[in-house]
């Protein structure tokens, strides 16, 4: 079986998309039309995941979207709607995890067997045995936070650890981590500089690159300090920018122009991959 870098690799070919759309549904936002309904956080991300599927490399539904709202059970629902219906897109759900034993134990189970996501995001601060539960499976993968697009992750991705920063220092334990090739890093388009710093210490890994859209990371910027030498390498998540985009009953709609739009100007901007 395909490794998940594998796959994700594959699906940025057969998209020619480094897209990832986040699935970050607020209740107080959702069209006129789905309020009131059980199931109204379900639908919702249906429709958006239909009217956007051909645009994406990935989705990434924020687990805390629907477990504050106890819709765990429409998260379910949406990732085997995708599973059914686009079987190549990856599904990253959002979860930020951290723990050691047992519980991370069972927070992979979690994420890959109750909702059979492809790959989750942890965070590293517990180091490499929090982690081993999430790569026992190499089609299973993981994204570290690393510079994250917040400006309150200064406070620590920036301290002096040892002549280098601690972002710096998670990159490099990330290479010494990364035995079966499943590790990626979570780096904010909101900090480019950064960004060019994790590519050039951990060589193609793939990143996911919040930030874009709502944030205010630039799409040039990422794509100048981020891309790999053959265009990929990037996972380019734009959450409420494409979910918000209409409020009317032409939501759907309004998503994926906004998503065609995002899609287009970064495949404008970056590196061609070769054909074939």
């Amino acid at each position: 079986m395909p490794t998940f870098v594998e796959r994700l690799a594959a699906r940025w070919h057969a998209a020619h998309s480094l897209l990832c759309v986040g699935l970050d549904p607020d209740p107080t936002r959702l069209p006129a039309a789905l309020r009131g309904r059980d199931d109204a956080i379900f639908a919702f991300c249906r429709a958006i995941v239909d009217a956007t599927a051909d645009l994406v490399c990935a989705f990434k539904p924020q687990i805390a979207y629907f477990s504050a709202y106890r819709a765990e059970d429409q998260l379910e629902a949406l990732i085997a709607h995708i599973r059914r219906q686009y079987p190549g897109i990856l599904v990253i759900l959002d979860a930020k995890r951290g723990d050691i034993g047992a519980t991370a134990e069972q927070y992979a189970r979690e994420a890959f067997e109750r909702y059979t996501a492809d790959a989750v995001t942890l965070s590293p601060y517990m180091g490499e045995d929090s982690l081993a539960p999430f790569l026992a499976d190499a089609q299973h993968g993981a994204f570290l936070l690393c510079r994250t697009s917040n400006a309150g992750g200064d406070a620590l991705q920036m301290l002096d650890v040892g002549g280098e920063r601690l972002y710096e220092r998670i990159a490099r334990l990330a290479l010494r981590w990364n035995r079966n090739g499943q590790l990626g890093l979570v780096v904010g388009a909101t900090y480019p500089a950064e960004l060019a710093r994790v590519r050039a210490l951990v060589g193609e890994m793939p990143l996911l690159v919040p930030g874009i859209g709502a944030q205010g990371g630039d799409v040039a910027a990422t794509l100048s300090a981020g891309q790999t030498a053959d265009g990929t390498g990037l996972v380019i998540n734009s959450s409420r920018a494409i979910l918000y985009a209409g409020q009317g009953e032409d939501f759907a709609a309004q998503a994926r122009a906004a998503a065609v739009r995002l899609r287009d100007e970064i495949n404008r901007l970056r590196r061609q991959p070769p054909l074939g």
